[in-house]
C-alpha cells in the first residue's frame, strides 16, 4: 500500500512537469511578436556657444589645472554653519604659510614625552622580535 501511494505521488510531480499548458489555458510569450522601436535621438546642446576669435582652446590649457578643475571642481561655497564653525575656529587669524613652517626644525613644538621618543626611536621590523616591559615588574 505504502508502494503505491509514493508511486502516485511521484506521477503527480512527474505530470506537473508536463510541457503543454493546455490544462490552464495559457501561453507562454510569443518571441517574434516584438516590436521594434524608433532610435533614440540625442537634442542638440543648446549651450555650445561658437569660439571668440583669439580666444585660447580649451583642450590647449595646462593638463594639471584641468586635472585639479575635474577632480576638485574648484571653489565651492561654503554654507553657514561651515562659515560659522570655521570663523569660532580661527581661520581667518592663521597664518596663509603655516603649514610650510610646520615642519621646520626651529619650530617649537610641544613635547609628548619619553613614550613618544621611544616609538619614534624604535627599531625597523616586523616586531616579532618585540618585548613588552611594564613599570615595576621584573623582566622575563
Amino acid at each position: 500500500m505504502r508502494n503505491l501511494v509514493v508511486l502516485g505521488m511521484a506521477a503527480l510531480m512527474l505530470a506537473g512537469c508536463g510541457g503543454s499548458n493546455a490544462m490552464s489555458g495559457r501561453r507562454g510569450p510569443d518571441e517574434f511578436a516584438a516590436a521594434r522601436r524608433a532610435p533614440l535621438v540625442v537634442p542638440p546642446d543648446f549651450a555650445l556657444v561658437p569660439p571668440t576669435p583669439g580666444a585660447p582652446r580649451p583642450q590647449e590649457a595646462d593638463s594639471s589645472t584641468q586635472a585639479l578643475q575635474a577632480l576638485f571642481g574648484g571653489a565651492a561655497p561654503r554654507s553657514t554653519v561651515e562659515r560659522v564653525t570655521l570663523g569660532q575656529a580661527g581661520t581667518d587669524r592663521a597664518a596663509a604659510g603655516i603649514r610650510s613652517s610646520a615642519g621646520d626644525p626651529g619650530t617649537v613644538v610641544v613635547d609628548k614625552g619619553q613614550v613618544t621618543r621611544d616609538i619614534i626611536a624604535a627599531p625597523e621590523g616586523d616586531g616579532q622580535d618585540a618585548r613588552a616591559a611594564v613599570p615595576g615588574t621584573p623582566p622575563r
